[in-house]
Parts: structure tokens; sequence; C-alpha cells
């Protein structure tokens, strides 16, 4: 297979924009996890899309952190600051009718040398449509953008408009990677993202900030895959939260992450998951590293 065009694109915003919701729908499957709460992404994420004439390779950022100067928050702005030095293109996704100082920060650390698309996202959600077009005049005086895309991730609107002119930017360039290949992230990644996904969903915002999944062990055996999971959290109250009433919360956590495994991975899925205590986990840069934050 030949194709014309392939490069990375960083898909990038202040927290709870609809990053992760617009690179699920743009590669067609859910590979970075989305919750109503911010700052859900953690990793960078590559998402990968495969057309007959371009390879779009997305990179889904974590939201820039202002509030926060912890390790890990440390740790998630490098990771934004390092695909910005990368790719060949930047989504600068914003909320329509939306655009505050957690944007003008995200906007300030942008390339000047790499094309830019404002992509204005939640159109679905604005009641007065005529309030679009000045909004979207107001936010494209901010800088030269290489084009400017109103989509609603959630619906799947006007994605399609966003991938070719996207694809425009792009160097004439083999394939990146196999054409098959959906995410460059490993099985055992995706599989503790599913079950953060579902504290996140599940828990809202009773869940504390610090918390988060380790895989003990993943193995493959056939069509089945068994998986091992710690649920990790900064204090015992923290812990009785996420087990719940007679453990009806993490009975129903590790229930809904089986069954988006089983969907993803094409196969069964053994799962089992508990709770530990890691005091002060999210301050500390050695233990972070381990948890394969960089």
């Amino acid at each position: 297979m030949s194709v014309i065009r392939s490069g990375y694109i960083a898909i990038v915003g202040r927290p709870n924009v609809g990053k992760s919701t617009l690179l699920n729908q743009l590669v067609g499957e859910k590979i970075s996890i989305v919750s109503r709460k911010a700052q859900t992404t953690r990793h960078r994420i590559m998402g990968i899309l495969t057309n007959p004439d371009a390879q779009y390779v997305f990179v889904d950022t974590p939201g820039f952190q202002t509030r926060f100067s912890n390790a890990l928050n440390r740790a998630m702005n490098r990771g934004v600051t390092q695909t910005l030095a990368d790719v060949d293109v930047v989504f600068f996704v914003v909320e329509s009718g939306r655009f505050d100082a957690k944007d003008e920060a995200v906007l300030r650390l942008l390339p000047e040398d790499v094309p830019v698309i404002l992509v204005v996202n939640k159109t679905d959600q604005v009641k007065d449509k005529s309030s679009l077009l000045p909004f979207l005049a107001k936010v494209a005086e901010k800088r030269e953008f290489a084009a400017v895309v109103p989509v609603s991730a959630a619906k799947g609107k006007q994605t399609d408009d966003l991938l070719k002119v996207a694809r425009k930017y792009l160097p004439h360039e083999e394939l990146l990677f196999p054409e098959d290949e959906l995410t460059d992230k490993s099985e055992r990644f995706l599989a503790s993202e599913y079950i953060r996904e579902k504290l996140f969903r599940l828990l809202g915002d009773e869940l504390p900030y610090a918390v988060t999944v380790e895989i003990e062990k993943f193995e493959v055996e056939g069509q089945l895959r068994r998986i091992y999971a710690a649920i990790v959290v900064d204090k015992d109250s923290h812990k009785a939260m996420v087990i719940g009433k007679g453990g009806e919360s993490l009975k129903r956590i590790a229930s809904e992450a089986r069954q988006d495994m089983e969907r993803l991975f094409d196969g069964k899925v053994y799962l089992e998951v508990w709770v530990k205590v890691k005091s002060g986990w999210a301050d500390d840069e050695r233990l972070l590293k381990s948890l394969g934050y960089e």
C-alpha cells in the first residue's frame, strides 16, 4: 500500500475540552479514556488512522496543568511540551463559546513554525448558533491559524472536514506504522487506562485526583487474557471509597472495565482488581517512573 502523506498531529488544549473524545472519534476506537472529570488523560497516547491516501498519527496530550505543582503534573506538562517539539501539525482544541486564561496559556506554548489548526469543539452544545461565527472570528484573531474547523467530537460532526484540512499539511511520507495498527500503546497500558476510566466515571467528583492503576501481572493464554491490577490511592479513606459498601463500587469498576477490554482485545478477559495505599505517590518521582510517567 502506498501512502502519499503521513505525519504526527498533536491534539492540545486546556483540560476537559474534549481532546480524548476527538482522538477516539478520529481513530474509530476507544484508545484514550474519557470522563467528565478534568485532567483524566495523564500520558501521551498515540492513535493511528490509516486511509488509502494518508496515515494520521494523532498524539493525545494531557491538558496543560496550571493549578497544581506536584511531580505528577510536572511530568504531564513535560509530556505536552515534548510532544509539541516533534509534530507536523497541531490541533488546538477549544470549547465553543469559551476561551479563557487557560486556553491563552496553552496557546502561548504552541510553536510558531508548525501549522496550527483551531478546532472548535462541542458545537452541538451551542443553543444560539448565531453566536458561533462571532466567537470563531474572535479566537481566530489570536494568532495566524492554518485553518479554523468547528466540530462536535461527541457526535462525529465535521471530523471528516478536519482530516481533509490536516492532510494538506502532512509530509509526503510512506507509512510510519503498519496499516492495521491503532495505537503505540501496549494492551497492558490500555488495560490500566480502562480501569482508571471506570474509576473516574463511577466515582466522579468524590474520587481524589491522586489515584492510579498498576498492572501487576498480564498473561495471555490463547484468546484468554489474565490481568491482575492494583488501584493505587493516597489514603486509607480513599481505599474505602473505591471499594464501596460491601465491595459494590470495586465490583462494578472491574466488571465494566473487563467488558471494555473484551471488546477491544476481541477475546475473553479474566480480571482481578484490588486497592492498595501508597502515600504520596503523586509526588514521588521514582515511583511515578515505575508507574510509566516520564
